[in-house]
This record gives structure tokens, C-alpha cells and sequence, in this order.
């Protein structure tokens, strides 16, 4: 048996971080748009069942309700609870259901919360949500035949996909992960949906410090960039003056931030974030720092594994998988 299931978070895309940026809004029927592509993708490739969660906007279930597939639906409820909770309890019944190749459709937040559910899954993340860095913008269709191909085992080549990297956040007894950016703010609060105002970053530590993106990496891919398959981090301090830049943090949303330190970090390397402030991970305000407090940090390659689909797609042409 060949699975794949589609785990979609409706409220990607949709919060206020949109109206205070200049992002376009991602709509439910873009997203029904979407999951359509990636079934229609996945079935050609004869995979056997597609599962998908109901939520309470029947985005993917809308999406595959009339589709002529071979592959089997299978719609999978749970109780809704309205948050991140929602994402993790889907991957739990996925791997239930046998299901070890998933695409999500989110942004880094929704991938961080699949991520503190396992990371014993291959996965293709398409980009839905505002600042994303984790997941990839490719066409849906083509993300569903490398899907396909995966769960169906003609994916052998180990190159085609490669765990991705986690930090790892300890602090008074709280354990917690992001994929792409630690970051202490200072006067600002829990749950707090709105971008980051540039004077209240602190310190960041990125898995991920690439120019060519939106939010918190582009600060240090401007200075010393760091990509996905480089075994280290950046650690950028921006406690007081250095040098000065004006960064992208959010889509048509810039901020001047002053630089005065970007140090690289080796996987496994203890670092240190101290209070007061706010740790928000990928985004997520959830970690309350007292003055005092501290927080030890590291970064480990021990994620889900990542499908390049480009890379795989251009594998299959030329091994003849697809024709």
C-alpha cells in the first residue's frame, strides 16, 4: 500500500500579520486549489490512498470530493481545538493510518508544530502562510508527483531529500523547537500576532540566514548567509549599535535593524538567551524570559526529511521513472 496524506492548516496565510504587512491574503478556495493540484499529482504516479483531516472549513474534503482518482480519500476527524494542537493531532492520525509521506501547506509556524509531532516522515512543505522560509513555492502539481513517487518507492536517491534543521530551546523546565529562527524581543508580549517592530529585536539564532526571504533570516542573510544544507547556524546579536541596514520583515514591511555581531554556530553548540524579553519561535511568541532567566539553545539536524522536488523531478525524467 502506496500513502500520502495532505495536511492543511486553514488559517495559514489569513492572520493580522497580513493587514499590517502588505501580504496578499491566501484564501480557502486557493487552497482547495492547491491540495486538487497535489491529488491530481499524487494519483498519476498510482498511489493507493490519500488521507486528509476535516476542519471546519472542508478545504481539502471540498477539494477531493468530486476528483476522479484511482487513489482511495480517506477523511479523518478529530476534535478541533483552533490551534497548533489541530496540526499535531493530524500528523498523529496520519502515521496511524500508516502514512509516512506528507505535504503540508503552511508556513514555517504550521511546519514547527508538525516538527514537535515527529520527525520520522518525509515531507514536501508548500508555502501558504505570510513570512516563509522552511517551506518551498513550487507548483503544487509537481509536489504531488514527487509525493507519489516517494510513497510508492521510486524515490532511492538518498540526495532527493535530507533532514532538515531543528534548534532546540530548554528554559526553566520548558522544551521547545523552531526550524528557522529563535529570536528575543523586548518590550513585547506573549500570543502577540503583530510583526516584530525592528527595535525590539534582541538576538537571533538561525537554522537558515538567507537573502533571497522574507522576516527575521534575511538579517543575517545579508550579512553572512547561511542555507539549508550548511551543518551550522547564525548567532546575530543586535543588543546595540554596529552596522545598520534597513531588511525586509515582512512582505512590503521594512525595518531598520543595527547589526553588531554575526557569529557562526557548529551543530551541537550550547548558546545562551538571556532576560527579559520574549523568545518567539518561527514567528511565535511563547516563551516569557524574566530578568535573570535564561534559555540554552542548540541546533541539531534531526528533522523530518525534506523532498527537493526539483531535484527529484529532474532524477525521474532522466532514470526514465515518469515515462
Amino acid at each position: 500500500m502506496s500513502k500520502i496524506a495532505l495536511c492543511v492548516n486553514p488559517m495559514s496565510g489569513r492572520d493580522v500579520r497580513r493587514l499590517a504587512a502588505r501580504a496578499s491574503n491566501m484564501t480557502h478556495e486557493a487552497k482547495r486549489d492547491i491540495v486538487a493540484r497535489i491529488a491530481a499529482g499524487a494519483d498519476s504516479t498510482g498511489v493507493s490512498d490519500i488521507y486528509v483531516m476535516r476542519e471546519p472549513f472542508r478545504i481539502a474534503e471540498l477539494a477531493l470530493e468530486h476528483m476522479p482518482l484511482s487513489a482511495n480519500v480517506h477523511i479523518l476527524d478529530a476534535p478541533i481545538k483552533n490551534d497548533s494542537r489541530d496540526t499535531q493531532e493530524a500528523i498523529h492520525r496520519f502515521i496511524e493510518m500508516g502514512c509516512r509521506t506528507i505535504v503540508s501547506l503552511g508556513g514555517d509556524g504550521t511546519n514547527r508544530a508538525i516538527v514537535k509531532s515527529t520527525s520520522e516522515i518525509d515531507l514536501i512543505p508548500l508555502s501558504t502562510g505570510t513570512n516563509n522560509v522552511f517551506p518551498l513555492s513550487v507548483e503544487p502539481t509537481l509536489a504531488g508527483i514527487v509525493a507519489g513517487l516517494n510513497a510508492v518507492g521510486k524515490i532511492t536517491d538518498d540526495s532527493l531529500k535530507s533532514r532538515s534543521k531543528v534548534i532546540y530551546i530548554e528554559s526553566a523546565g520548558i522544551q521547545d523547537i523552531a526550524l528557522i529562527d529563535l529570536v528575543l524581543l523586548s518590550n513585547d508580549q506573549l500570543g502577540s500576532l503583530l510583526p516584530f517592530k525592528a527595535d525590539n529585536i534582541r538576538k537571533l539564532l538561525l537554522t537558515r540566514a538567507e537573502p533571497a526571504s522574507i522576516g527575521m533570516s534575511p538579517i543575517g542573510g545579508f550579512i553572512d548567509p547561511v542555507y539549508e544544507d550548511d551543518d551550522e547556524g547564525l548567532l546575530v546579536d543586535l543588543s546595540s549599535g554596529g552596522r545598520t541596514f534597513r531588511a525586509p520583515l515582512s512582505p512590503g514591511l521594512f525595518g531598520q535593524v543595527n547589526v553588531s555581531s554575526a557569529e557562526r554556530i557548529k551543530m551541537d553548540t550550547r548558546v545562551v538567551f538571556e532576560g527579559p524579553g520574549v523568545l518567539a519561535m518561527d514567528g511565535d511568541r511563547e516563551i516569557q524570559l524574566m530578568s535573570g532567566q535564561t534559555a540554552s539553545v542548540s541546533i541539531r539536524r534531526d528533522g523530518p526529511f525534506v523532498l527537493k522536488v526539483d531535484k527529484a523531478m529532474r532524477w525521474a525524467a532522466s532514470n526514465g521513472i515518469i515515462s
